[in-house]
């Protein structure tokens, strides 16, 4: 049984949604999202909201019907507010500058990197070391992120690399006399 599955999922004014047999479409003031369903799950809208549903009695559906749920609320969200990760860039000499739709970092590398920005992401970028990443669909503004992050990961002993905003490094536990 699915406890987070059977919270229902309220409905913002501006938010239109299109329910199908395999996916769910939300738009709103921000963009327009489709979100697949696995298969036994189906979403109904009762009293301005949305609830997730299976198609039968089974226990492993349930796992399933959180999962849908959570997916339809992102989206919801996404269309409504939007997401954000901010990322910064630490280490003398290390920056980053935006040129049209890709990003050129100076990274401590023999060379500049070049990212591509995906269609439907936005970046911010404030004093050369201070990135904020926005968009409506929550997983591709995780993984661009995600992404950026890998092209220098922080060193928690130098305290160099591009890291999340707030991100508390940890150093490995040396070794013990006894």
């Amino acid at each position: 049984m699915s406890r987070i599955g059977k919270k229902p999922i309220p409905i913002p004014s501006g938010v239109k949604i299109n329910i199908s047999a395999e996916a769910v479409e939300v738009q709103g003031p921000k963009g327009k999202l489709r979100q697949t369903l696995p298969a036994g799950i189906l979403f109904e809208t009762e009293d301005g909201k949305l609830l997730a549903k299976t198609a039968r009695e089974d226990r492993e559906l349930g796992k399933f019907q959180g999962l849908a749920r959570s997916l339809v609320a992102n989206a919801v969200t996404g269309v409504t507010t939007g997401f954000k990760k901010e990322l910064d860039i630490v280490g003398i000499g290390y920056r980053a500058e935006l040129k049209g739709k890709q990003i050129q970092f100076a990274l401590g590398y023999s060379h500049p990197i070049v990212f591509d920005i995906p269609q439907g992401i936005e970046v911010a970028i404030d004093k050369q070391t201070h990135l904020v990443i926005t968009g409506i669909d929550n997983q591709l503004v995780g993984q661009v992120a995600a992404n950026i992050r890998s092209l220098r990961k922080p060193d928690p002993y130098k305290q160099k690399g591009i890291r999340y905003t707030g991100e508390q490094l940890k150093k490995k536990v040396g070794k013990t006399g006894a």
